[in-house]
């Protein structure tokens, strides 16, 4: 079998099961990892152990659920004080199953929690190429402000 009918196979078989939002406390660390790597955001020195207490942690976690497998195609996560102050965290689908609106029903969700605890300053920092999917649901640049990480050892040391 050729590559790209492999790959267009795959696209049937995400086309076809439904897929669904849950908001959870917990999940399969195994699960959570594949979409993490497929986020590119797990670092192989990562403890698996650390993601039961992400999940728990999170303000509200989301994950996209094909109904007839059980397994998460998709997860979002939401950082906050539950008062006044929020940031989307984690937005990843696994890529067999992007451009299907996943993504967006994820963020409008975790939008939906937020707004429903009172929370109105929901930020977020998107990945080079994902504007489009948060300019649709609300989301502008903050003019003026520039997103920063802190990095151990840097200048300051």
């Amino acid at each position: 079998m050729h590559l790209h009918q492999r790959e267009d196979q795959m696209e049937k078989m995400a086309d076809a099961g439904d897929v669904t939002l849950r908001q959870v406390r917990q999940w399969d660390c195994t699960n959570i990892i594949e979409l993490y790597i497929a986020g590119g955001w797990w670092n192989e020195e990562r403890d698996a152990s650390s993601i039961q207490p992400l999940i728990t942690g999170s303000f509200a976690f989301v994950v996209a659920v094909e109904s007839s497998s059980g397994r998460a195609v998709g997860m979002g996560r939401v950082i906050a004080d539950g008062v006044s102050d929020a940031y989307l965290q984690d937005v990843v689908v696994l890529p067999s199953y992007r451009k299907q609106g996943i993504g967006r029903r994820i963020v409008a969700e975790l939008i939906q929690v937020c707004t429903a605890a009172g929370i109105s300053w929901i930020g977020l920092i998107a990945e080079p190429g994902s504007a489009g999917l948060y300019a649709a649901l609300g989301f502008t640049p903050l003019a003026g402000h520039l997103p920063m990480l802190y990095r151990p050892g840097g200048p300051h040391a």
